[in-house]
C-alpha cells in the first residue's frame, strides 16, 4: 500500500462522506468510479470500513451500521487531493531522468502506479494536453513532445506575471497563517541540501515545486494554481535535458530561494519584488539555455 497511501487516505475519508449519507454502499465498480481509484482500493477502504465497524460486508452486500465520527477519518495533513496526487506522479515520472520528445506515457501504468482509476489519469492527461506538451495516440498511449523558445518565452512571461502577483499576496497573508509555517519548513530543506549539496542536488526539483507552489496559493486565485502545473513540468523537465553544471545550477537556485524567502519573511514589499524578479531572470535563463 506504500505508493497507493495517499490515495487511500484521501479516498477513504470522502468514503466516509458518502456513509453518513446513506445505508448502503453501491457496487466496487461503482464505488470506483465515485471516488476515482482503483478496484484494489475500493476493496482496502471497505476493509477499513469493515476493521472500524463502520459497515457489514458480505460479498455484494455492503450496509452501513453506523454513522463515521470524527475520530474515524485520516487527518487532513495525510491527505491530498486526487488531481494532486495524480499530477506529483505525473511530474515524478517526468523528472526521473531519461525523458525525451517521443516517450511514450501509457494511461494504465500510471494509474497503476498511483492505484487510481484510469479515467483520473486520463482526465488528467486530457486537460495537460491543451498545452501541446503531449499528443494522445490510440490504445491509453500518450507522447511526450518537446517545444519551442518561442513557447518557452511565452511561458516565462505569464509565470513572471502570476508569481510577482502571488508573492505581493503572500505578503499580506495574516501572521497565524499556516504557509508561514511551511515557508519555515521549506527553508530548512533548503539549507539542509545546501549543506550536503554535493549527495543531494537532485533533490532540489521537487523542493523548488514545493516552495513555488507554496507561493502561488497565496493567491487564491484557482487560475494562478492551475496554471502552476504546467509551469512545474515544463521547468523541470527541461532542466533534466540538460544535465550540465547541475550541481552548480542547483546551489544558485538554492542560494536564490533562500534570499527569495528571506525577502517574504521580511513583510517588505519591496524586497519582495526585487527577490522574486531575479529569481524568475535566472530561472528564464536557465529554461532557454536547456533548449536544444
Amino acid at each position: 500500500m506504500a505508493k497507493q497511501n495517499t490515495v487511500f487516505k484521501d479516498a477513504f475519508n470522502r468514503c466516509l462522506k458518502l456513509l453518513a449519507e446513506t445505508s448502503t454502499l453501491p457496487s466496487e465498480p461503482e464505488l470506483g468510479q465515485m471516488l476515482g481509484v482503483s478496484r484494489t482500493t475500493v476493496r482496502a477502504i471497505l476493509s477499513r470500513c469493515e476493521e472500524l465497524k463502520l459497515i457489514i460486508w458480505d460479498k455484494r452486500r455492503k450496509i452501513v451500521l453506523r454513522r463515521p465520527e470524527p475520530s474515524d477519518y485520516f487527518p487532513t495533513e495525510e491527505t491530498n487531493s486526487l488531481a494532486e496526487i495524480i499530477e506529483r506522479s505525473f511530474m515524478r515520472r517526468i523528472l526521473a531522468g531519461g525523458a525525451e520528445p517521443g516517450m511514450q506515457i501509457n494511461e494504465l501504468e500510471l494509474a497503476r502506479e498511483i492505484g487510481t482509476g484510469t479515467t483520473s489519469v486520463r482526465e488528467f492527461l486530457i486537460r495537460f494536453s491543451r498545452f501541446g506538451l503531449i499528443e494522445k495516440r490510440p490504445n491509453s498511449h500518450w507522447v511526450l513532445k518537446g517545444f519551442t523558445r518561442e513557447f518557452a518565452l511565452e511561458l516565462t512571461e505569464v509565470r513572471e506575471m502570476f508569481e510577482l502577483r502571488s508573492a505581493a499576496s503572500f505578503v499580506a497573508l495574516p501572521e497565524d497563517h499556516p504557509a508561514w509555517e511551511e515557508l519555515k519548513n521549506i527553508e530548512a530543506v533548503h539549507r539542509e541540501i545546501l549543506a550536503d549539496i554535493d549527495n543531494r542536488y537532485k533533490e532540489f526539483s521537487e523542493l523548488d515545486e514545493r516552495f513555488h507552489l507554496l507561493v502561488h496559493k497565496s493567491s487564491s486565485n484557482r487560475f494562478i494554481i492551475d496554471f502552476y502545473d504546467i509551469i512545474a513540468i515544463v521547468f523541470h523537465y527541461h532542466y533534466q535535458w540538460n544535465k550540465a553544471n547541475s550541481r552548480e545550477r542547483n546551489a544558485r537556485a538554492l542560494e536564490e530561494h533562500l534570499s527569495y524567502i528571506a525577502a517574504l519573511q521580511s513583510r517588505d514589499p519591496k524586497q519582495v519584488d526585487q527577490a522574486c524578479r531575479r529569481h524568475l531572470k535566472s530561472a528564464r535563463e536557465t529554461l532557454l539555455q536547456s533548449i536544444p
